[in-house]
């Protein structure tokens, strides 16, 4: 694997940022499934992938429940295992006390979201996962402003570099803001793309459900 430089962040809330995290050949690959979903039809609804239509009003496809037994079908649930390197997770692990047990992750799904002209996601918290990943991408040049990553409890705003990573707790307050496009560019394809993986291991979150 090739050299990643990470850097971990304790304040305002434990979390690791990683630039340029895909190569070339693995963006490809990206790209190429990325486009099949810009693809009118091709996302669905908040209400229909199980998110919360009040707090999001973009489009989302849950990979897994597409792909299910099969995820070696989809060329962005096998690159981004790259996520899942021990060294990533032993990077993100050192942060803080509380990202220790992402080192010994046994679960993940993942979800691909493309941003519409005026579309968001309010402020929220994912308090059914232990992890979250965020992974952007974007043609160049970027014909869309906003669709920053807001964290309002920390004053706190990731501008979505393209081909970066950020990965922070679960319990951590995020939204994102309103993006704005004209139509003919997002359809063909020049919005702004999340790749979202939720992550953590099933055991501890067993016996966390367990105790409350």
């Amino acid at each position: 694997m090739e050299t990643l430089q990470a850097k971990a962040y304790k304040d305002p809330f434990p979390h690791l940022i990683i630039n340029n995290f895909y190569n070339q050949e693995e963006l490809e690959l990206i790209w190429e499934e990325l486009n099949f979903y810009t693809k009118p039809g091709k996302l669905l609804e908040a209400k229909e992938y199980g998110g919360i239509p009040h707090k999001t009003n973009s489009k989302a496809l849950l990979l897994d429940s597409i792909y299910c037994e099969h995820r070696n079908l989809s060329t962005i649930l096998t690159v981004n295992r790259k996520l899942f390197d021990d060294a990533i997770l032993k990077a993100f692990s050192s942060v803080h006390d509380c990202c220790s047990i992402a080192r010994r992750c046994n679960w993940d799904i993942t979800k691909v979201r493309y941003y519409h002209n005026d579309e968001y996601y309010k402020p929220h918290t994912d308090a059914s996962t232990q992890f979250l990943a965020f992974s952007y991408f974007y043609k160049e040049p970027k014909k869309f402003t906003g669709g920053q990553v807001v964290f309002p409890s920390y004053n706190y705003e990731y501008s979505c570099d393209n081909n970066s990573i950020i990965i922070f707790p679960g319990w951590v307050e995020h939204g994102v803001e309103i993006a704005i496009i004209n139509d003919s560019d997002y359809y063909e394809g020049w919005g702004r793309y999340a790749i979202t993986s939720f992550f953590g291991n099933k055991d501890e979150r067993s016996k966390k459900e367990s105790k409350s």
